[in-house]
């Protein structure tokens, strides 16, 4: 999709954006727009190729006074309404720092960091996991500010909605598993925490930078328990716990190193990290699944066993 606007959407993000409704569509049309307007707004010129996550286009930029940044462009809706108070928190403690941003649609300007070097290119995986844990540490050290998601209220969402996903699966171990999952959430629902949470923080969340060697993006901010955010870290580069032909202890090992880097209580961290399997359990089942994904039931076995 090209356009006379300094703005071009990539064709494989309108595609796959596209796909998912007409509110998406109706977005990708006006993006070109859009992003025109914030250009002359805050002053800005286009700096390279347009980049793009699931949901978001971001658009190197240089700022008035030749500073590198991006614009980021994104749909207002649930999950992004709340990042811009989250980053404001976080005032760029090891985290994309906000530069500038606009309440109405989401748009922000942020701090540019090294799109081509995620975390997930590091090729030691402890160090990777060092890495990520010692962000996550300084990130939920923040108190969450007023008028943020709870995790109270996704906790309890979720239980309304897992026995319909149980009743989806095939094989009735998953559907105990489950089952499982859920009466760990219901027994912490009544202290679901204060914290300041990403809620999406792996591997490709976290890029190199300038300011720091290594620095998070595309939060989803949430209030909660900081034990709930554990989960992204046990399942990305997977093949990696595969390889060491002991899943249960490379579980194990990364689970007891985040815990330890954040200061978690274990036995809260293993209740709310299987209340991220129950998430993704119901979902999955939502968007028509019949079975588990085997890495969450190993993860969920792994963290069961002790």
């Amino acid at each position: 999709m090209t356009t006379s606007s300094p703005i071009d959407v990539p064709d494989a993000f309108a595609a796959s954006y596209g796909a998912h409704g007409a509110a998406e569509r109706a977005w990708l049309a006006g993006l070109p727009a859009l992003g025109a307007e914030f250009l002359d707004r805050w002053a800005l010129r286009p700096d390279g190729p347009a980049r793009y996550g699931m949901a978001s286009l971001v658009l190197p930029v240089r700022r008035a006074d030749g500073t590198p940044a991006v614009l980021k462009l994104q749909r207002a809706r649930e999950e992004t309404t709340g990042a811009t108070a989250g980053l404001r928190a976080w005032c760029g403690d090891g985290i994309v720092r906000l530069l500038d941003h606009d309440e109405a649609t989401t748009t922000q300007l942020l701090e540019r960091l090294d799109a081509r070097r995620p975390l997930s290119s590091l090729p030691d995986a402890t160090a990777a996991l060092e890495i990520l844990a010692g962000l996550l540490a300084r990130l939920v050290a923040v108190p969450a500010p007023p008028g943020l998601r709870h995790l109270a209220d996704v906790a309890a969402d979720l239980l309304a909605r897992a026995p319909r996903a149980a009743r989806a699966l095939h094989d009735p171990d998953e559907r105990r598993l489950v089952r499982t999952c859920a009466a760990a959430v219901a027994e912490l629902l009544g202290e679901s925490g204060d914290r300041l949470l990403h809620w999406d923080l792996h591997y490709d969340n976290v890029l190199a930078g300038e300011r720091e060697p290594w620095l998070a993006i595309d939060p989803e901010p949430l209030a909660g328990d900081p034990g709930f955010e554990l989960l992204p870290a046990l399942d990305n580069r997977w093949a990696e716990v595969v390889a060491t032909g002991d899943v249960r202890r490379a579980v194990l090992r990364r689970f007891d190193l985040l815990t330890e880097a954040v200061g978690l209580d274990r036995a809260r961290a293993t209740g709310w990290t299987l209340g991220r399997v129950l998430q993704n359990a119901v979902w999955d089942a939502e968007d028509g699944s019949t079975a588990l994904d085997p890495a969450q039931v190993a993860i969920a076995e792994a963290l069961l066993s002790r």
